[in-house]
């Protein structure tokens, strides 16, 4: 399963060309595609108006959404911040310490475009798309 963050999904959705959403548009239909409640709702709070929320969240449900949270996930993803930052490494965004910690538990590979992600990557073993 591939992950699309938050970061992705935006540009995608905007028409913003980057070797991830073009990597996204081709892998549409041969990838298996989810994403997190919390992405959902970074993505939806990004919109305009409710018509467009509507539209997008629509859209957006056609993958699979897992959800993310709980008290394990919660400790798991602050001992990845502490591990990070000991080695120089701070993360700006809890958000992006639950989907990477999400992703490194339960073995799936995330497609992004935001600096954050790649200590997870160096240090914690994130399979990642390179696209």
């Amino acid at each position: 399963m591939v992950i699309v963050d938050t970061t992705v999904w935006v540009d995608y959705l905007n028409g913003i060309a980057t070797p991830q959403t073009d990597w996204l548009d081709q892998e549409l239909d041969r990838q298996r595609l989810g994403l997190t409640d919390l992405i959902l709702s970074e993505v939806l709070q990004g919109v305009r108006d409710e018509r467009e929320a509507a539209e997008t969240r629509r859209e957006l449900l056609k993958f699979e959404v897992f959800t993310t949270g709980g008290v394990e996930l919660a400790v798991t993803a602050a001992q990845n911040y502490r591990a990070l930052r000991a080695r120089g490494r701070t993360i700006r965004r809890t958000i992006d310490c639950w989907i990477a910690t999400f992703c490194v538990v339960n073995g799936h590979t995330l497609l992004y475009n935001d600096s954050d992600f790649d200590p997870f990557e160096e240090f914690l073993d994130l399979r990642v798309v390179h696209p």
